[in-house]
Formats: structure tokens, C-alpha cells, sequence
């Protein structure tokens, strides 16, 4: 099969959510299973620090009345060849915000889908489009039913510009419907996902729709839920260069370096003992900021706790995060920066891991610290639901703690309940070791879009092929050979 990933990320090359991980890693895995599955990316001005990129276009082409090259290499260290949309508009260090967003990103799916149409060296059967920025791929596409369309929600709260703005900018066909990108795009796929079983549910509820959900509902026949994967490979503790110890689950002894070091690097206090909580997240609401600054000065207070945070966001919390850190010296660090090893440090090091989400479409980070043997501490919502099991500690099962409602009293008492767990390093050791023998490779993921995607084309949904599991190292059965005697 023919595919193409088109997507305002792709790690390692452009990351800000969980849609960098998706499209930098499945297309990988994919092209194991022996399926040419390439890549569509804006060029963004600081690409070409990070890898090496041709000075001649493979295409050029226009929409929107401008006009736009396209570069093609590959995502570093893989076989995934990379188009690469080349326009002044991206020029910019940046991948998000600006009061041209709509407007760049309309150019971009726009140029995506000239190119698709246009390009003669390669033709696509499925064009995998990911969140609102791909969004009107699927409405044009229409034009060409023999090109399939398949379109990824990562994050339904943003559903990119309305239907009269998109008048002002571009072609809307006559056939179009929905009020808003998001909105014309699940209507227009020839399939739609989520990145996880729960959110697929959760998004046809008032709740959790973003007001889509009458559409979500309405559009549930072809909606399918898939749970993301974590690159085994690249996130992996026994060999990741950028933590102080290597370990695995049988050698969590050697885990306690990393946590020391962590201690030193970020100016806490280096004591083993005590209880090292870590967040790694986007700064805004959907991630229960506002539950953490509600409770975590009171916890800080309860406890010796420490606690550790990486990331950018919302400059309100940013400010309330630094102050909270300036009234505890040596037991908090707040770290207002986007710093892949750092993050990786603190999997590594830190006791638990906070996701406190008022929703999480499906969540990465909570499975990279479970690989790291980190403790998630999540609220039951999305992905989350779908990854973290509660522990059990009268049957000693479960490998995380978890809590119900979006309010700050049941984190709080998650919180504490968690804290208490730790001081029996026993049965802590058990549950860290139950966390790091979990699957969440693509391996699973990577079969269920495999599916999908012979179901848009209309191909036989057997079984898979022997190639494709022969590089999930799944075992083949041989055919029989049968002897025939000459009479």
C-alpha cells in the first residue's frame, strides 16, 4: 500500500505533542511490514539544522495563488522518505501560534493536495491526515475518490478555523459541510480515528465532544480508536545515552544513580529517600494545571516531597509554577523549556509521574515513564484509561494510581495514597516492575492501522500477510507440503 502521512509534526524533527511521535514513528513500522508509507511536512526555518536538505526541489506547484516547492529527504536515521513544503511562511523558527495560522496551514493542506493530484513520480493510494491543519484534505479529496482519505484526531478542543473564515482564504467546494475545519473533515474522511479506544468513546459524549458531539456520534460507523505506541527503540532505559545509569526491570538497583544525579543536575536535595514527583507536559489547562496549583503547595507542605517540571505553555502557569518553586529552595525545580534529554532524565530518575488531565486523547509520556519504571499517577480519562491499571495492593496488581473526578481533593488523596505506597520499597519495586514489563510498542498499533487501512481500500481483512508479520517478528505459519507418490 501506498501512503501518505501529511502532518504539521514528525519527530525528531518537529515535535509539540503526541502527533510528532505518531508520524515520526509509525511510518517506520509500517515500511517493516513492507508497505512504501512516506512523509508531508511543512519546512519550518530551523529543519535545516537538523538534517541534511537538497537545494534543488523535486516539485513545484501553487494554491492559493502562491507559489511552493517541495524538497524530499528522509526522517533522520530511517528509510521514511520526507516531502518537505517550502514556502516563506514557514520561515520562521516556530511550529505553532501567530495570527497567520489559519492561514498557513490552510496553504499547507492545500499544497499537500496538489501534490498528491500533481505529482507524477509517485502516487499515493491513502493520504493519513492528522488534526486540523490536514483538515481540508479530505474535502478535496473528494474530487478524487481513488485516492483515500484517512483522518487522525490527536485533539479535538482545536479544530482550526470556521467556515466563513475558510471562504476568505480558500476553496470551499459546493458539497462541503461543518461549521469549522474539524468539522468538514470527519465528515469527508473515507475513515476516522483517535488515538485510543476510550477517547473514541468519549468524544460522542457532551463532556469530553467539544460541542461535535451530535457529529461524533453521527460519523461513529467509521470511527475507530487506536491506541498510540511508544518507539521501544529510541525510549528504552537499558540503552539510552542521555541517562546517567542504564537498568532494566531485573537491575532497578542501578535506577538510584539516575535519581541522584537528577537531584544534583536540577539543585534539589540529593537524598534517595526522598519522594521525587516529575511532570513533563505542555503548560495549559487540558493537563490539570489548575488541579496541581490548586493542591501542591498543601501536599509540599504535608510531605518532604520533591518535585521536578519540564515544559512551556500558558504564561500565567509558568509564572504561578516559578513562584511555587521560589518557596521551596533544593525540593522544587521548574524548568520552562522543551529539552528531549532532560525529559528522559526524569522518567528515568523521578518516582512518579504526574498526569493529573482534565482529558488526554491518549498520552505518551505517562507510557514512556512506565518504561522507565516511573509510577503514573492520572486521572481516568482518554488514553490514560486504556494504560494505567490502579494498583491493588491486597492482590498486588496494577501498576499505577489513579483517580475519577476532575476535582482537587480526589488528586490530592490519590497523591497521598501514593506517597504512603512508596515507604514500602517492597512492594514498590513489584509494581515498578509490572510497569516496565508492559507492551506499548507499535508493534499492536501498527497491525490496527494495517487493518484500517485495507478496510478504506476494500481489501481482504484476513489475516496478515507473512512479510508483515515476519517484521513484527511474529511467527509464520508455513504452508504444508504434501509428498504424492507416482503409482
Amino acid at each position: 500500500m501506498k501512503i501518505l502521512f501529511v502532518a504539521a509534526e514528525a519527530v525528531p524533527l518537529a515535535k509539540v505533542g503526541g502527533m510528532g511521535d505518531v508520524v515520526g514513528a509509525l511510518p517506520q513500522f509500517l515500511r517493516k511490514m513492507g508497505h512504501d508509507v512516506r512523509v508531508f511536512m511543512p519546512y519550518y526555518g530551523f529543519l535545516s539544522d537538523k538534517l541534511d536538505i537538497p537545494e534543488e526541489p523535486v516539485w513545484l506547484g501553487s494554491a492559493m495563488f502562491q507559489e511552493f516547492a517541495v524538497y524530499e529527504t528522509f526522517l533522520p536515521g530511517t528509510d521514511v522518505p520526507l516531502y518537505l513544503f517550502g514556502h516563506p511562511v514557514f520561515d520562521p523558527r516556530r511550529i505553532y501560534y501567530g495570527e497567520d495560522e489559519d492561514w498557513r496551514f490552510t496553504f499547507f493542506a492545500n499544497g499537500a493536495s496538489e501534490f498528491a493530484w500533481n505529482y507524477e513520480d509517485w502516487k499515493p493510494e491513502i493520504l493519513h491526515c492528522h488534526d486540523w491543519h490536514t483538515g481540508m484534505i479530505p474535502v478535496w479529496m473528494q474530487e478524487t475518490p481513488e485516492i483515500k482519505t484517512i483522518f487522525t484526531i490527536h485533539n479535538l478542543a482545536y479544530q482550526g478555523p470556521w467556515r466563513w473564515r475558510l471562504d476568505q482564504m480558500t476553496w470551499c467546494p459546493w458539497y462541503m459541510q461543518g461549521h469549522n475545519t474539524m468539522a468538514a473533515a470527519v465528515q469527508s474522511a473515507d475513515l476516522v480515528s483517535t488515538v485510543s479506544p476510550t477517547y473514541a468513546k468519549q468524544i460522542q459524549t457532551s463532556a469530553y465532544g467539544e460541542n461535535l458531539d451530535g457529529l461524533m456520534s453521527f460519523i461513529s460507523g467509521k470511527l475507530w480508536g487506536i491506541l498510540n505506541g511508544v518507539d521501544v527503540e529510541r525510549y528504552n532505559p537499558e540503552t539510552d545515552r542521555y541517562i546517567v545509569e542504564n537498568f532494566n526491570a531485573e537491575t532497578l538497583d542501578q535506577r538510584a544513580a539516575n535519581k541522584s544525579a537528577l537531584q544534583e543536575e536540577l539543585g534539589l536535595e540529593m537524598n534517595e529517600g526522598r519522594f521525587l514527583m516529575g511532570m513533563v507536559t505542555r503548560l495549559v489547562e487540558q493537563k490539570g494545571i489548575d488541579l496541581l496549583l490548586q493542591i501542591l503547595d498543601r501536599f509540599m507542605a504535608y510531605t518532604d516531597a520533591q518535585f521536578v517540571l519540564l515544559g512551556t505553555g500558558d504564561h500565567y502557569y509558568e509564572s504561578q509554577m516559578w513562584h511555587m518553586a521560589a518557596r521551596y529552595p533544593g525540593r522544587m525545580s521548574v524548568q520552562i523549556l522543551h529539552n528531549d534529554g532532560l525529559a528522559r532524565r526524569i522518567y528515568a530518575g523521578c518516582d512518579v509521574f504526574l498526569m493529573p488531565s482534565r482529558f488526554e486523547p491518549c498520552g505518551i509520556t505517562q507510557m514512556m515513564a512506565m518504561r522507565y519504571g516511573c509510577i503514573p499517577i492520572v486521572r481516568r480519562t482518554g488514553g490514560l484509561v486504556d494504560t494505567v491499571k490502579h494498583h491493588d495492593p491486597l492482590n498486588q496488581d496494577g501498576w499505577g494510581y489513579c483517580f475519577d473526578r476532575y476535582e482537587p481533593l480526589d488528586f490530592f488523596t490519590c497523591m497521598v495514597r501514593t506517597w504512603e505506597s512508596f515507604r514500602y520499597p517492597q512492594y514498590w519495586r513489584e509494581m515498578q516492575k509490572r510497569a516496565m514489563s508492559l507492551d506499548f510498542s507499535w508493534d499492536k498499533s501498527a497491525q490496527e492501522y494495517v487493518r484500517m487501512y485495507k478496510q478504506v481500500l476494500g481489501l481482504s481483512q484476513t489475516d496478515l500477510l507473512p512479510e508483515e508479520k515476519r517484521a513484527l517478528g511474529l511467527p509464520v505459519d508455513e504452508p504444508e507440503t504434501s509428498t504424492v507418490s507416482a503409482s
